[in-house]
């Protein structure tokens, strides 16, 4: 059974960081690609940032350049976003994704086989 656990959410002051956390099991993440999307109140769930298991090959998206890292840990077969300088437009469910795809361009929803249930991220001003 495949399974993807996140962590780390919670309520934040404008500015400070967070990290989430994602737990893979049941599949083999080696020739995956895992990321992150997030869902705002009222929007669409948009995409955040990706990485490749294989390449460490990354994309991410315009509105958190320079704030939000991927990485991945091969040994806890899990990924994380280290998100710094939060600002109120973060607040949204950050759900973790994972895609049979290999590589990180044009990154979607659509191509995503296995999502977490989300954990929710507040950024207070």
């Amino acid at each position: 059974q495949v399974q993807l656990v996140e962590s780390g959410g919670g309520l934040v002051q404008a500015g400070n960081s967070l990290r989430l956390s994602c737990a893979a099991s049941g599949l083999t993440l080696r020739t995956r690609t895992m990321g992150w999307f997030r869902q705002a109140p009222g929007k669409e769930r948009e995409f955040v940032q990706v990485i490749s298991w294989r390449s460490g090959a990354t994309s991410t998206a315009e509105s958190v350049k320079g704030r939000f890292t991927i990485s991945r840990d091969y040994d806890k077969n899990a990924v994380y976003l280290q998100m710094n300088n939060l600002k109120p437009e973060d607040t949204a469910v950050y759900y973790c994704a994972t895609s049979p795809r290999t590589g990180v361009t044009f990154w979607t929803a659509a191509g995503v086989d296995y999502w977490g249930k989300g954990t929710l991220v507040t950024v207070s001003s």
